[in-house]
This record gives structure tokens, sequence and C-alpha cells, in this order.
């Protein structure tokens, strides 16, 4: 078995020590497991985020399987359950608190109360719309980084992110509407990443307060 100092060493490869205790330090959430969700819990896991709080109330299934880190054997599992069973291959000693749970605004102060920087990657815009106000009128320290626009074939240099106010960021073309065009599992990987790459920013301090 390979130990976990073994581990560490490989994900905080080319780190500083600084580096690596800000990142072994963060809490991250991530809120919806589906093509943003379970790629960006991925590259959160590679980078060695010490707490990952991951929450999904939905099943995966075969349509799934285009654009999310699930596969044939996950099928009629709840994403939540699925989706740990992969990041423990990734690093069996991280620190994953995940629940089948659906984020709601009753629930959002305990589910998100010990996090400092919560990924939106829910599917409907009225839930994204109450997430968003929720975090930011309940907490003035936490940061949000959300999604808009990652349908079709579009140029990847349209899906960016920008900040848009002290504690909210936004990923994507701003634009496209996956029901109005399809779901290109490349492009929706785009800007996972980017909110991944968002949240590892701001946990090293290179993002503009």
């Amino acid at each position: 078995m390979i130990s976990k100092e073994e581990i560490n060493a490989a994900l905080g490869k080319g780190l500083t020590k600084v580096q690596l205790d800000a990142l072994h330090n963060a809490r991250v959430a991530v809120i919806g497991l589906g093509g943003l969700g379970s790629n960006i819990a991925v590259a959160l896991t590679r980078l060695g985020i010490g707490q990952l709080y991951l929450y999904d109330f939905d099943k995966v299934e075969l349509s799934n399987l285009n654009r999310q880190y699930y596969f044939l054997d996950d099928i009629r599992q709840y994403k939540a359950d699925a989706l740990v069973k992969h990041l423990r291959r990734i690093n069996p000693y991280a620190a994953l608190h995940s629940q089948v749970v659906k984020v709601t605004q009753e629930n959002i102060p305990a589910l998100l109360g010990d996090c400092d920087i919560i990924c939106e990657a829910l599917d409907d815009a009225a839930g994204k719309a109450m997430l968003v106000s929720t975090v930011l009128s309940t907490w003035s320290d936490k940061k949000v980084i959300a999604s808009s626009g990652i349908a079709g074939f579009g140029k990847a240099e349209e899906i960016t992110s920008k900040k848009i106010t002290k504690n909210l960021y936004l990923c994507g073309d701003g634009s496209s509407d996956f029901h109005d065009l399809p779901l290109c599992g490349a492009r929706v990987a785009l800007c996972a990443m980017q909110q991944a790459l968002l949240a590892a920013r701001i946990i090293l301090d290179l993002e503009e307060n």
C-alpha cells in the first residue's frame, strides 16, 4: 500500500511547502456532481485539497457517460457514492464528505458552513441563482465559483473565468444553453477545469482581492 506521505508528495510535485499547506488546509464544496461537478472534484482531488464536500441527489444514467466522470458499472448508483469510489482510486487518504442530498435554501447553512470555496455545478438556472444568492447573503467571507454557458461546440477560448463581485466568480461563455445545444464532454470539461483552477488560484492567493 502506498503511504499517505508518498501520495501527498506525488500530488504536490513541484509545489512549495507553503503552497502544499494552503491546499491541504483548504475546504471546498462542489454542488452538483454531473458533467461539471464530477470533473471539478477529480481535478481538486489531484491537487490534494484537504477537505472536499460533495453534494448531489441524482443517480448515474447511461446518457451521462458522454461528459461525466462515471463508467458503465456506475449506472443506477447515486453520483455522490459512485464519485467517491473513483476519487479514492486517486487518493485513498482524501478527506471526502459526500452526501446524497438536494441542496436547498434551508440546508445550505448546515452543509456549507465549514467550506471556504463553493463550486456551483448545477443544471437549472433557478437552482444556480438560489445557491449563489443564499451563500453570498449568508456569509461575507465565502467564495462562490459559478458556471454559465457550456453547451455546443464553440471555441475553447470562449470558455473564460472572471470575477463578478468580491466573492463571486463566473466560468463559461455566459450564453450557450444546453436546452438549445448539445453537450460536448470536452467543452463541459473545459469549464470544469476553469472552475477547479480558479479554486486553486484563490487558495494560493493568486487572485486579486
